[in-house]
């Protein structure tokens, strides 16, 4: 093993690797310390396993509404033994291509504990390793737990729920963004009966009004229970059963509590803090450049304060990457990454939401385009919306999108916002029928002021 690479990634998750992968194609030695499995929470406790769960979920639903499309059929139940082997098969694929990938680049792996030392130094079960060139920090997250409320049993986080080995008859959801929801989603397809707790005063907080407002509609026809502006207070565990105590006095007893109230960096036992990094409540501090306040050493991912998404990481990994082999990248523009929250339906967006395109800009203009207005969205049989934001009289700032497999959509918007489009630019490309892109299509012509199939 390398004692002394160009480059000393700890941590071999979405941005870790990108960051090792990148460094190795421009020339660089690297090598890469891990605690667990290449891959991360990503591929092997978030992203991956979680929508293969999400697949499986919208199996079931299609499979318990065929009859509507007139093919005769009945949903016999869900074997969550059957559930747990696929989604192992498909997460073990990708491990296998992705360790192959790494060896190709003749990246060196090294599993272990990585402490940070400081000087461009990681200990590894004892042994220094100090890279020439540069130390990337890409630890990642791990879930956040409620320091009243002890996980074990019938209380669980999604980590445990993503080894799901029975479908439970009652769940309690405790968060409404984007992990509770999108568990919330997959146990109501899965048959259970769920209930998403939420203090503040909306699912989905991040995300604009609109599109919060589109999802708990959606939610309650399809029997989902939610009670914003609502904490929970205390919860009883006995047996097979928890009792959620809320502050407005009501109890819910349940079969099982998700805790889903966020993730947090992980950043305990990595020596950060006693090497003298600067950290900004727990995260680690950068500057826009991702550069800690030790020289010679970035961070990256969820680390750093920001939108904890696969593809920022990945993103922040080649950046850095870049910079420790002497490059000039172009630099990170974080408002404009797009965002998938994957229910029945779906939630996308990039851009501004209607309140910060307010704040920053004052003068916009707006547009909600209803998907009933589009041939394949009937086809598939789903309710939402387009909605656009846009600078008055300037180019479009946010796309919020709110329909099932609209995530589908959200390429050509993120082009369209950071590309700065106006509406009529966008009107004069021509998108195929039938297709939900022709949502965007609408909308962007009703903006422009000459509307076809909407209103305005």
């Amino acid at each position: 093993m390398t004692d002394d690479p160009d480059v000393l990634v700890l941590g071999g998750g979405s941005g870790g690797y990108a960051c090792a992968i990148r460094a190795a194609q421009l020339g660089l030695s690297v090598v890469v310390v891990e605690a667990d499995k290449l891959g991360g929470t990503c591929l092997h406790r978030g992203c991956i396993p979680t929508k293969a769960l999400v697949h499986a979920a919208e199996v079931a639903d299609t499979v318990r509404a065929s009859e509507r499309f007139g093919v005769l059929g009945d949903l016999a139940g869900i074997d969550p033994a059957r559930v747990q082997a696929y989604k192992r098969g498909v997460v073990g694929k990708l491990h296998r291509g992705l360790q192959s990938l790494i060896a190709s680049h003749g990246i060196q792996v090294v599993i272990g504990h990585g402490r940070y030392l400081g000087e461009r130094r990681v200990d590894v079960a004892g042994q220094t390793l100090r890279a020439r060139r540069g130390v990337v920090l890409a630890t990642g997250s791990q879930t956040r737990e409620l320091p009243h409320t002890p996980v074990g049993g019938r209380i669980v986080t999604s980590d445990d729920l993503l080894e799901l080995e029975e479908i439970p008859a009652r769940a309690v959801v405790l968060g409404g963004g984007v992990i509770g929801v999108e568990f919330a989603s997959v146990l109501a397809s899965f048959g259970t009966e769920v209930t998403v707790i939420e203090a503040l005063p909306r699912l989905l907080a991040a995300e604009d009004d609109w599109s919060s407002k589109q999802l708990t509609r959606a939610f309650r026809k399809r029997g989902i229970t939610t009670m914003t502006s609502t904490k929970m207070v205390a919860t009883t565990q006995s047996g097979d059963t928890v009792v959620v105590s809320l502050d407005n006095g009501e109890k819910i007893e349940t079969s099982l509590l998700l805790v889903a109230v966020g993730r947090r960096p992980r950043t305990a036992g990595a020596g950060f803090t006693e090497a003298g990094l600067e950290l900004d409540r727990g995260y680690v501090a950068v500057d826009s450049l991702l550069r800690t306040n030790h020289e010679g050493v970035w961070a990256v991912g969820d680390l750093v304060r920001g939108p904890q998404l696969a593809h920022r990481s990945f993103q922040h990994g080649l950046y850095v990457a870049e910079q420790i082999a002497g490059h000039d990248p172009v630099q990170l523009d974080e408002l404009d990454i797009p965002r998938v929250t994957y229910t029945q339906p779906e939630v996308a967006s990039v851009g501004l939401t209607e309140h910060q395109a307010r704040e920053k800009h004052g003068a916009i203009s707006t547009f909600e385009y209803e998907l009933a207005g589009n041939g394949k969205s009937q086809i598939l049989g789903t309710a939402g919306g387009v909605k656009l934001i846009r600078i008055q009289d300037g180019p479009v700032v946010g796309i919020h999108m709110v329909g099932h497999r609209i995530s589908e959509l959200i390429g050509e918007a993120q082009l369209i916002v950071n590309w700065e489009a106006s509406p009529d630019e966008v009107a004069a490309l021509v998108h195929a029928h039938p297709t939900q892109a022709e949502a965007l299509g609408e909308a962007h012509l009703a903006l422009a002021g000459r509307p076809l199939h909407a209103h305005h």
